[in-house]
């Protein structure tokens, strides 16, 4: 069902893809603002999962956000809590930081690489705000109609 790449810029980098400190576990640790450029129109809700690459569990979870209602621009500072007013109705799930945005924070004086991906979908999903990434993705399979991903580096 997938249409195509869905593109997006994730404010949260500078130009050289290094994460800004702000949305850093060194920093405010806020959730990044995020510009979508292609949306379908075929997509109901978006599913944003942060994730270190470099981390020795592969493709550690920092975040876990489903049910954001489909939009061309998501507002930074996403708020802890499981079920959230803003973005509305939007669920955060179990990752390293436990229903809320959790930044890089890597050992110090290492650099990590982390990936934001973005899935937009064609329905909302049903699943308690204990799903992990796993559980997510497996219950948004066959419903993904677009989905693209960013990666930068922390420290």
């Amino acid at each position: 069902m997938e249409q195509g790449l869905l593109e997006f810029q994730c404010k949260g980098f500078h130009d050289n893809k290094k994460f800004r400190i702000q949305h850093t576990g060194r920093g405010e640790d806020l959730s990044p603002e995020f510009v979508i450029k292609n949306l379908s129109p075929q997509a109901v809700t978006l599913v944003i999962t942060l994730e270190d690459l470099s981390h020795p569990i592969n493709r550690f979870t920092h975040w876990v956000i489903w049910n954001i209602p489909a939009t061309d621009k998501i507002k930074q500072a996403i708020p802890s809590g499981k079920i959230l007013s803003s973005p509305e109705g939007a669920v955060q799930g179990i990752g390293y930081g436990l229903h809320r945005y959790a930044g890089p924070k890597p050992p110090r004086g290492k650099s990590h690489t982390y990936c934001f991906t973005i899935y937009a979908l064609d329905c909302k999903l049903s699943l308690k705000p204990w799903a992990t990434k796993r559980k997510v993705l497996s219950r948004a399979r066959g419903h993904i109609v677009q989905q693209g991903e960013v990666v930068g580096d922390f420290e």
